[in-house]
């Protein structure tokens, strides 16, 4: 049972991906089912994680138990799709996650569910009467009132949503931050900080005056180093809530403005859900009826569960059909309406194709890149992989497939799984997979290294073909490096041979997309195939990494040179 310690909202942070929840569920239910969980279970299960090709990382090697908790105990737990007591055991809603057509409906209506206090998450005496919410909840009513909300707003403001009943002076906080923050042009990232600590000075207000300011992060319970603390604290936990609602499908989110917003057409769904659900947390100190209310598959009603309410939605696309839908049961206007959205998605990407291969968005592609090392977008990670792709494709000349996911209006949703890179090209004669990261120092080789190698192994076997990889990051790590350059010319049979994986800093991948975009000729995958035949011709001559690594730069500013 976790406990409620301090005086603001709390999101589920592990995993911090929704979309990682149905492996990591599937694989405890599958391999422990009707078992105990208890430190050898959560050991166990930890070896297994680490085992499987989804997962990225290998726990925690000092601790697995603990490890196997933070994955499971949290999100899982949390949100009622699986049950720890008496046994392991898949929930109703867990059923309708894993094995369900519409995934992040079951999610949606688990996010309406979870409250605070519960059962599982049960108040101290320090904060006894703080709590009396459901925070997905309230922090959707929030963006629909208030149109929208950024990042900042919620890690700030939102925050402090621990009852229900102080909505109204929670969002008037937030207007009035809104106006004030107009006053401080050129200044608002001071303004904004300054505001946070306060907010937090006075969340702990009681702690500081009693000097109990060391926390389990660090030995330094400075007041400075507490308060960066916290601050990280409510930042991971507004990153969390930010991408868990955006699962949902029900919210879009703008990037360069850290802000999230409802789809236009998913209002009359939000405002069904808004209407109808009940704010009270329920069954708070019965845990039996809580976990028969936590469990259902089918609660909350939602507004397309109403089959009027679907034929509705279905015929705002497809007017002409009015006739065709008499006769459909709920489960088969559900698939169609699914049918519908993937289309439309669908249609959407591929008019972004033909806009970028046009080198129509040249300029924003460039001028991505530079935001992203700036740090100017919410979830840089996801959308260094999407305008790679788009870079990538605008070079043109072979299929170019991002492993990340859209969402229903086109936009990035997602980076790609553990188990695939994170972009395909297909160049018919040939194969290329792309891996980016915005990781560096030593990280970047110990999480990258392997995954990178396998990966392209995979695609190597499954295509058939000869197969490359690029590896883009900011910067190149030594380490990684070295890695790459040993693997290259190390016949291993797990890659189908020698590999040929290539690292390239940005910097160097921009400047072949230039260079392509200032060639009189797009570039042509006869072309792209030379490039890469250079720079491994350069791995083999090379005396050692380093001179690879000078070798790769004299390639890249000689390509496509008269």
């Amino acid at each position: 049972m976790a406990r409620l310690r301090n005086k603001v909202l709390f999101f589920t942070t592990s995993p911090r991906s929704p979309s990682k929840l149905i492996p990591e569920i599937s694989l405890l239910w599958e391999k422990f089912e009707g078992q105990t969980w208890n430190t050898a279970t959560q050991e166990q299960y930890i070896e297994e994680l680490a085992k499987s090709d989804f997962f990225e990382g290998n726990g925690s090697p000092a601790d697995k138990a603990f490890s196997a908790r933070d994955r499971i105990n949290r999100a899982p737990k949390a949100l009622g799709f699986i049950d720890l007591q008496p046994k392991i055991a898949l929930t109703a809603a867990g059923q309708a996650l894993i094995h369900g057509n519409r995934p992040q409906e079951a999610f949606l209506r688990q996010l309406l569910k979870f409250q605070l206090p519960s059962p599982y998450h049960q108040e101290t005496l320090k904060t006894k009467g703080t709590f009396f919410v459901r925070p997905y909840l309230e922090l959707l009513r929030l963006v629909r009132e208030l149109g929208y909300l950024t990042f900042d707003e919620l890690k700030v403001f939102a925050v402090r949503l621990t009852d229900y009943r102080k909505f109204d002076e929670v969002k008037s906080k937030i207007l009035a931050f809104r106006s004030e923050k107009d006053l401080h042009s050129g200044h608002y990232k001071r303004f904004v900080n300054d505001i946070w600590t306060a907010v937090i000075l006075d969340i702990h207000k009681d702690r500081i005056a009693a000097g109990k300011t060391q926390t389990r992060e660090t030995a330094d319970a400075s007041l400075k180093t507490f308060i960066q603390t916290q601050k990280r604290n409510l930042r991971d936990y507004a990153d969390a809530c930010f991408r868990y609602l955006r699962y949902t499908g029900l919210i879009s989110i703008a990037h360069r403005n850290r802000t999230i917003l409802i789809f236009e057409d998913k209002l009359s769904e939000v405002d069904y859900i808004l209407d109808t659900v009940n704010r009270d947390p329920v069954f708070i100190d019965d845990t039996e009826k809580y976990k028969a209310h936590l469990f259902d598959a089918n609660s909350p009603a939602l507004y397309t569960d109403n089959i009027h309410n679907l034929r509705h939605a279905i015929l705002q696309t497809r007017p002409h059909e009015k006739e065709d839908l008499v006769g459909f049961d709920i489960e088969a206007l559900k698939d169609l309406r699914d049918e519908l959205v993937n289309t439309h998605r669908e249609e959407i990407v591929h008019k972004q194709i033909a806009e970028i291969k046009s080198y129509a968005l040249y300029s924003d592609i460039l001028e991505t890149f530079k935001g992203i090392v700036s740090d100017e977008y919410y979830d840089a990670p996801l959308i260094l992989e999407y305008n790679t792709w788009r870079a990538m494709t605008m070079l043109d000349g072979g299929d170019i497939r991002g492993n990340f996911k859209f969402d229903d209006e086109g936009a990035p949703l997602s980076t790609a799984s553990g188990n695939m890179p994170d972009i395909e090209c297909d160049y018919e004669s040939f194969c290329l997979s792309v891996e980016v990261t915005l990781k560096s120092g030593q990280r970047q080789y110990e999480a990258e290294g392997e995954p990178v190698a396998r990966h392209y192994g995979q695609l190597k076997r499954k295509s058939g073909k000869e197969t490359y990889c690029l590896f883009i990051a900011p910067v190149i790590n030594a380490a990684t490096l070295a890695h790459f350059y040993g693997l290259n010319h190390l016949p291993i049979s797990l890659y189908g041979g020698k590999s040929r994986i290539i690292p390239l800093a940005l910097d160097q991948f921009v400047k072949l997309v230039k260079k392509s975009a200032a060639h009189k000729i797009p570039a042509t995958p006869a072309d792209i195939h030379c490039l890469l035949d250079d720079i491994m011709k350069q791995c083999d001559e090379a005396t050692d990494e380093l001179d690879w690594c000078r070798g790769i730069q004299t390639c890249v500013e000689t390509w496509l040179s008269p």
